[in-house]
């Protein structure tokens, strides 16, 4: 179906060696998209790169640098010829109380989610120009939406993920570029794996809340990706789209 067809198009997904993001990718590459990797572990590339299909590539970089990211675009330009699509991915989180919170960790959170978004979204905008236009999908949370005790950083990176979703959409829909947040819900990643081991009762209360009655899976972020990345979402910019399994509506 063309509405989903992403035949020649070549996407970079950021934090795209597993979990969300190597599912969305997986997503991307069954649509036809040229796959381009970003991320720090090499070795666990590896076999992320294996589910992909031939022509998939990885590239190493530090999302909290401007310049690692503008130099992980061009080689990713360099390497596949153009670039179309963005997936904003990398993203980390430190659990504990705010008050004890250091001005170290606080920092590392925010730099990784916040301003490794914006990073990466600004040295993506000539190449996406240029192309005559793209698409960038950023990773918001529940926590852009809801308040946890043990989330302050990353809920108010993932808040701000939102705002700066709905500000390059503004700011680059003259360019023919639309910007869109997906805010996943508990997926079982890695990370919601120390989630559940930190955090007692979360387990329980989330199977509780989730109409669904499952935990996410990262295939369950493919659909959303594909239609963000390809022609059907001409005309949506600036959502933020819960994939929660019906969290965000049940009381």
């Amino acid at each position: 179906m063309r509405l989903m067809d992403l035949t020649g198009k070549v996407a970079l997904v950021t934090g795209g060696n597993g979990g969300i993001g190597l599912g969305m990718a997986q997503g991307l590459a069954e649509a036809g998209a040229t796959i381009v990797l970003a991320g720090r572990d090499r070795a666990k590339a590896d076999a992320a790169l294996a589910s992909l299909g031939a022509g998939a590539r990885f590239i190493a970089a530090d999302v909290t640098s401007k310049a690692a990211c503008e130099a992980m675009v061009a080689q990713a330009v360099a390497a596949a010829g153009r670039l179309d699509i963005l997936v904003i991915n990398a993203g980390m989180s430190i659990r504990k109380p705010p008050e004890a919170f250091t001005e170290a960790e606080w920092r590392t959170v925010l730099d990784t989610n916040l301003s490794g978004a914006f990073f990466c979204a600004q040295a993506a905008h000539p190449a996406l120009k240029l192309a005559g236009g793209g698409k960038i999908i950023t990773i918001g949370s529940m926590m852009s939406l809801f308040g946890a005790p043990f989330a302050a950083a990353y809920g108010a990176s993932k808040g701000g993920i939102v705002q700066l979703t709905r500000a390059l959409a503004v700011a680059w829909a003259a360019d023919n570029i639309q910007v869109n947040a997906v805010l996943p819900g508990w997926i079982d990643t890695d990370l919601t794996r120390d989630a559940r081991a930190q955090v007692p009762g979360l387990n329980e209360r989330v199977l509780a809340r989730t109409p669904a009655g499952r935990w996410g899976r990262p295939d369950d972020l493919a659909g959303i990706a594909v239609f963000l990345a390809g022609p059907g979402s001409d005309f949506v910019t600036g959502t933020a789209i819960p994939v929660d399994g019906g969290y965000a509506i049940s009381a």
